[in-house]
């Protein structure tokens, strides 16, 4: 495999919907390039994408994939993971691709410094342009990096989630509002929402 392969016009559209550009969405970008040359650009219903974290190159993925949380066929799994499964829902055959840590260059101490003072609210300008010039290079050196230098894959015969289900609506008992019954909890002999459940629930 080579350097990334995904149009500039399908990058800019990424760049887009995601807001700005940035080293996280870039592996996502390549993440979803890496999908699209395994399982074929698929229809949208025929794909379907899980992702271990909720970083940036997320909304890549929604972008080049067509998998969305809306459409049911993008499922988060909040496991602080940098991986991403992909499945083709005609044979339930995928495979899971994960970020390898060889593949990020470490952070110098400088960077790491004036990040910590753009969280602070306290960056200068200096701090400013050299988190600028540090992620514009991180993301070059993404987008030329070899897949196979960049991610580990692991075939998924095995373990696809099942199709997304409409399911009814009850009515909170505390609240009052409608929620879907597979959220729902008892308590006391009544049909409780999550945050009415919790707020009289007594266990820590």
């Amino acid at each position: 495999m080579t350097a990334c392969t995904v149009s500039r016009a399908d990058i800019d559209k990424a760049i887009a919907f995601h807001g700005h550009t940035c080293p996280g969405l870039v592996i996502g970008i390549r993440a979803a390039e890496l999908a699209l040359q395994r399982l074929g650009r698929l229809a949208p219903p025929d794909m379907l994408a899980i992702t271990e974290t909720d970083m940036c190159g997320v909304d890549a993925i929604q972008v080049l994939t067509g998998c969305t949380y809306g459409k049911g066929n993008l499922i988060h799994r909040d496991l602080g993971k940098m991986a991403f499964s992909f499945f083709d829902r005609r044979d339930g055959h995928g495979l899971r691709v994960v970020l390898k840590r060889t593949s990020r260059e470490p952070a110098h101490e400088d960077y790491v410094r004036a990040t910590d003072r753009l969280a602070e609210g306290t960056a200068t300008a200096a701090d400013r342009a050299l988190v600028a010039e540090y992620r514009a290079s991180e993301q070059e050196r993404l987008l030329a990096l070899d897949l196979d230098d960049m991610f580990d894959v692991i075939p998924v015969v095995d373990g696809m989630p099942r199709p997304a289900r409409i399911l009814k609506s009850l009515v909170c008992e505390q609240c009052g509002e409608s929620v879907m019954e597979s959220r729902t909890r008892r308590f006391s002999g009544r049909t409780l929402c999550i945050p009415c459940f919790d707020a009289v629930e007594q266990k820590v």
